[in-house]
């Protein structure tokens, strides 16, 4: 039983794809549309979509008229290339909007908003969605809050000063705390996640703790997920 999660750890993100349907974040491809609406894409749009994973929101994208184009370092998604946030493929210049949900908290900050700047054109716009994180965060063991996008997390203020130094001035913000709500009720009735770590002794025991200190941050707020939209 060790094996199961050890598995799941090490690949989270294929571990939810089978537990959930659709995008990987909160809200799904409701919050992904809502995001584009709010990054006015539409016809002709420039659009890169850092992160892309499956390729839905380069998909949703091109449903609109979009020019989409999808980067991550191994995606097999259609309309995708290899390449990383932190130096990405394509010139100065190149890009309307920069699309990344649920991806900069993983990667050198500072770093991938230069390298967007640096691609957006003029009036150029950055949707982006994120795990935020206040104070210091909930105490779980290193790997779960690796696997759950804690570790490079950002409190809200800390997000919004970031993107003001890296040369973008925010239009929007949206809290999607229901989403992360919803999303957190959908995993736990697809799998009984306390039935499975009881089964694994002190170790499950363990990992239940941490789920449940877990659970109490998004519940007071202190673990949540932004969207926000820039511009360059």
């Amino acid at each position: 039983m060790d094996g199961l999660l050890d598995a799941a750890l090490a690949n989270p993100w294929s571990t939810l794809d089978r537990v959930l349907d659709g995008p990987l974040h909160p809200g799904g491809t409701e919050a992904t549309a809502e995001l584009l609406d709010r990054a006015a894409v539409g016809p002709g749009t420039r659009l890169l979509d850092v992160g892309c994973g499956a390729g839905e929101a380069v998909a949703a994208a091109r449903e609109r008229g979009a020019d989409a184009v999808g980067i991550d370092r191994s995606s097999g998604a259609e309309r995708a290339v290899l390449g990383d946030a932190r130096a990405l493929p394509f010139g100065d210049g190149t890009a309307d909007v920069v699309l990344a949900e649920c991806v900069l908290c993983l990667t050198d900050l500072p770093v991938a908003l230069g390298e967007t700047r640096r691609v957006l054109c003029e009036g150029g716009r950055l949707a982006l969605s994120d795990v935020v994180v206040e104070g210091d965060g909930p105490a779980v063991p290193d790997r779960i809050a690796e696997a759950l996008c804690l570790e490079g997390a950002r409190g809200r203020g800390r997000l919004r000063a970031e993107l003001s130094e890296a040369g973008f001035a925010v239009r929007s913000v949206t809290d999607h705390r229901e989403e992360l709500l919803a999303m957190r009720d959908r995993v736990t009735e697809r799998v009984d996640y306390e039935g499975l770590l009881g089964l694994m002794g002190e170790r499950g025991a363990r990992a239940l703790e941490a789920i449940e200190e877990l659970e109490r941050a998004v519940e007071d707020g202190t673990v949540g997920y932004v969207s926000i939209v820039a511009d360059a």
